[in-house]
């Protein structure tokens, strides 16, 4: 009774261990290889439940894409001109039997990425210029570091999906003379376009000068032209005025002698008793008087 009661105690051990150790999950994001003594006997890529008998092992890795961050790094353009290189790249392990025989963990590729990765962006961008890394020709650069990282790697059982520059900036010394030469061409550009702004403002000067003198010139010839022709037109009138009436032309032209030249308050005239001036100031003679001769009374 004591022997049927162990070993049936036994078998509940076994099948409790069984039941725990044999079954095994592989989530959506994993792909899993199982091992017996340490030797790969199968690969599960498709998520689901599964069984491996109770020696077995599994060993889990990531089925999505993997990012890989690399140092900056200082780099020479075909040009000889230097750059720091902020890059990154994306891979996924494509065959986990091939990863698991050449480089084990993520952690052992990783180590094993960083001189392929910083190596291939080297030689590649030591064959083209600076102007092509920071233009529309960046994406064929990038290109052709992928397939030479692939290249590489591709007996890790790695495959790069992605490789990209996050920055690229030049050494600082050799940005502050970019900067210096930079400024020196945008204060010589602005030296020119202030001569050449000077220039044409002396030149828009002199022709509102010249055209101010000659509407001048020309609006003192009008004046003068209109000034001629109504002195000629007064001188016309009053030699018509003269003519029909010379005796009151006579007087009214004295009148005006008489207004301009007593208009001041201390006038003082020297003139002999006979002088004409004052003739209209005499008492006009009285009918019947003495001789035609005669002088008036003053």
């Amino acid at each position: 009774m004591n022997l049927r009661l162990a070993v049936g105690a036994a078998i509940v051990i076994v099948l409790a261990f069984a039941a725990l150790t044999m079954p095994f999950i592989v989530n959506q994001t994993e792909q899993a290889i199982v091992l017996k003594f340490g030797n790969p006997v199968r690969v599960i890529a498709a998520p689901g439940l599964y069984a491996k008998l109770p020696y077995e092992s599994v060993v889990d890795y990531d089925n999505r894409v993997l990012d890989f961050d690399l140092p900056a790094a200082r780099v020479t353009a075909a040009d000889q001109k230097p750059m720091i290189v902020d890059a990154y790249s994306r891979f996924r392990i494509a065959n986990p039997l091939l990863f698991y025989q050449t480089v084990g963990s993520e952690q052992v590729a990783r180590t094993r990425l960083t001189p392929i990765l910083s190596g291939a962006i080297r030689n590649i961008i030591s064959t083209v210029a600076l102007a092509d890394v920071v233009s529309l020709k960046r994406e064929e650069t990038m290109r052709r570091i992928r397939e030479q990282v692939n290249d590489q790697t591709k007996g890790f059982g790695i495959s790069i999906t992605d490789v990209r520059l996050r920055r690229v900036d030049l050494p600082e010394a050799n940005s502050q003379a970019i900067y210096a030469r930079m400024k020196s061409d945008r204060e010589r550009e602005a030296t020119q376009y202030r001569a050449e702004g000077d220039q044409q403002a002396a030149e828009i000067r002199a022709d509102a000068d010249r055209q101010r003198t000659e509407i001048l010139a020309d609006a003192q010839k009008q004046a003068q032209i209109l000034r001629g022709e109504g002195d000629a037109d007064s001188i016309k009138i009053y030699a018509d005025a003269f003519g029909k009436d010379k005796e009151f032309f006579a007087f009214y032209r004295s009148l005006e002698a008489y207004r301009n030249a007593l208009s001041g308050h201390d006038t003082t005239f020297l003139l002999s008793p006979n002088d004409p001036f004052f003739r209209y100031f005499e008492a006009p003679p009285k009918e019947g008087a003495g001789a035609a001769g005669a002088p008036a009374q003053r």
